[in-house]
């Protein structure tokens, strides 16, 4: 391309019309890399603020003329698909969008994906593809079999018949709690993608499960039943497309692109008036710990319950910060750590700025106990929420030393030294204490849920004793307030606080760079550093430097009263 060509292009691309483009194929990240290594790999990855952010932008921009995606699995969580397909569906209501994909399934499930596809106004398919509306499978696994065989013994306590963790590892049949909770799931994540299929193809949910019970389905026969609207490889697509729009493929750009754009703009206004209203985002995200946790790298990130409670106390300390979301995505742990987001959590509120917690694929157990002290809460139809129960143990591995040959003996000083170690059986007063204490902080979670939510103790009691609902569930017993997006959540922040939302600013809490992550912090009140190691001194810089970078970093193992040991995802 010579150079004149190349400056046409370029200003094509910053001064002319543009169709806005989402591949799925590509990925999206929910989460933004906290190290140089993840974001060298996310590099050219969209995020989903900035996909949020950009359609927002877009749909009242005159230069955008359109929306094309590209429906591909990605690895998204079902919550996390339903708000795309969210952000999908409000850009449409005043511009074309157009979702294309090679196949929904090749001999396998889409419900999901053709729920999203669903929320565009017009759907194409491969001719060599299909429709499959198979539903949604999930499975239980109880590993006591397994743990018998090598010798280990599982004990664990529950409270109550719903808290499925405990089951998993000690039970020797699936429980007729268990199985009503996940059969309750399945069908409720089912009924919301057939009812977003038939709102958004004009049919009714009795057509939908109709062309569920045929599939899969050749792409003319979706067309048939009104599930696909062309068939035609992707040329064929954005050759209609350009074609209808008189434009050519230098329009098209990818939403996080045309966001970067849409960011400076905002910066530029963020600078020009530094007394805009500000809505701190607050990240609950990973399996919940005592003290800091570890940030993201190979084995995951946990939420370090003094990280987060500080990240709350930097936001309650800034003037300009009106109110906060709280955005949590966690199976919960820890219940001290818990309850000390769930005081932070109140602190906020009580320095007069509102707190609405945002829930992403999952927030149950402790995920649910940090959110529940929040002005109102905002779900995903399909977010694992609730799960108010508490579960302990521990797994005896005497058998396993036998089965290996190995000798072994434990030595203890002190009258409980050995109440959870592996090597030792609980013993009566063991079981006793054990089960004072799961009361005890049963007992904690459901008074705090009550008065939190506004609910009578016993109607509490009713939705609590272990049981997970989706959101669509939740939000019907009371469990959350509203269903929707972080958009969803920035608005309601918004309303509570008395400011317009388009004048709001939008601030992640705390605002640090990697450089300042190398800082050591003065104290525990100057501003809520990532998390970090333990220790801030010179013997802790190569750890935290090895940490920061996204090379290593240990991987707890979720545990803690207030855990939920599964999930379900589309991949």
């Amino acid at each position: 391309m010579d150079l004149i060509a190349a400056a046409r292009d370029l200003r094509a691309r910053t001064t002319g019309p543009v169709i806005l483009e989402i591949d799925l194929a590509r990925g999206i990240t929910v989460a933004p890399p906290d190290n140089p290594l993840a974001a060298l790999r996310s590099l050219n990855a969209a995020t989903m603020g900035a996909v949020r952010e950009g359609l927002r932008q877009g749909k009242t921009d005159p230069r955008v003329k359109a929306l094309v995606v590209h429906v591909a699995p990605s690895g998204l969580g079902l919550a996390d698909l339903q708000n795309l397909g969210d952000l999908i569906a409000d850009f449409g209501e005043s511009k074309p969008t157009i979702a294309w994909t090679q196949t929904f399934g090749e001999m396998g499930n889409s419900l999901p994906l053709v729920a999203l596809a669903s929320r565009a106004k017009t759907v194409w398919v491969q001719p060599s593809g299909m429709v499959f509306l198979g539903g949604l499978h999930l499975s239980i696994t109880l590993l006591r079999g397994l743990f018998e065989k090598v010798g280990v013994t599982p004990e664990f306590g529950q409270r109550k018949e719903y808290k499925s963790a405990a089951e998993q590892y000690a039970g020797t049949k699936v429980s007729k709690a268990n199985r009503e909770m996940m059969q309750r799931l399945a069908d409720s994540v089912v009924e919301q993608c057939m009812a977003q299929i038939a709102a958004g193809r004009g049919l009714e949910v009795a057509d939908v499960r109709s062309a569920m019970d045929e599939s899969p389905l050749t792409v003319e026969r979706a067309v048939e039943l009104g599930l696909v609207d062309k068939v035609g490889y992707r040329d064929e697509v954005y050759a209609e497309l350009f074609d209808e729009l008189r434009l050519d493929r230098h329009a098209l750009q990818f939403v996080h692109r045309y966001d970067a754009k849409v960011q400076r703009r905002e910066l530029k206004r963020q600078l020009l008036d530094r007394n805009a209203p500000q809505i701190g985002i607050v990240t609950l995200r990973g399996p919940i710990v005592t003290g800091r946790g570890a940030p993201g790298g190979p084995g995951g990130q946990q939420a370090g319950g003094d990280v987060v409670a500080e990240h709350l106390r930097a936001a309650s300390r800034d003037d300009k910060i009106k109110a906060v979301v709280l955005r949590i995505d966690s199976p919960g742990g820890s219940a001290v750590a818990s309850d000390t987001i769930w005081r932070e959590v109140h602190r906020v509120r009580e320095s007069g700025r509102p707190v609405v917690a945002l829930m992403g694929n999952v927030a149950a157990s402790g995920g649910y106990y940090a959110a529940m002290g929040a002005d109102e809460i905002v779900a995903a139809p399909s977010t694992l929420t609730g799960s108010i129960g508490v579960l302990a143990g521990k797994l005896v591995t005497l058998g396993l030393y036998d089965k290996l040959a190995l000798k072994h003996e434990g030595i203890s000083s002190g009258p409980k030294a050995d109440m959870f170690a592996s090597d030792s059986h609980f013993s009566e007063d063991d079981w006793a204490t054990l089960n004072t204490w799961l009361d005890v902080i049963y007992e904690q979670f459901t008074s705090k849920a009550a008065a939190d939510r506004g609910m009578d103790p016993a109607d509490l009691e009713k939705v609590a004793r272990g049981r997970v609902w989706t959101g669509a569930d939740a939000l019907e017993r009371g469990l959350i307030d509203h269903l929707g997006t972080l958009e969803t959540a920035v608005q309601r922040a918004a309303d509570l606080a008395d400011v317009d939302r388009e004048q709001a600013v939008l601030r992640t809490v705390p605002a640090l760079g990697m450089l300042e992550q190398f800082v050591p912090a003065e104290s525990s009140e100057s501003g809520g550093r990532p998390q970090m190691a333990v220790s801030d001194g010179p013997e802790a810089l190569l750890p935290r430097a090895i940490r920061a970078l996204g090379l290593g970093g240990e991987w707890a193992q979720l545990a803690g009263p207030l855990a939920l040991p599964w999930r379900f995802d589309v991949r």
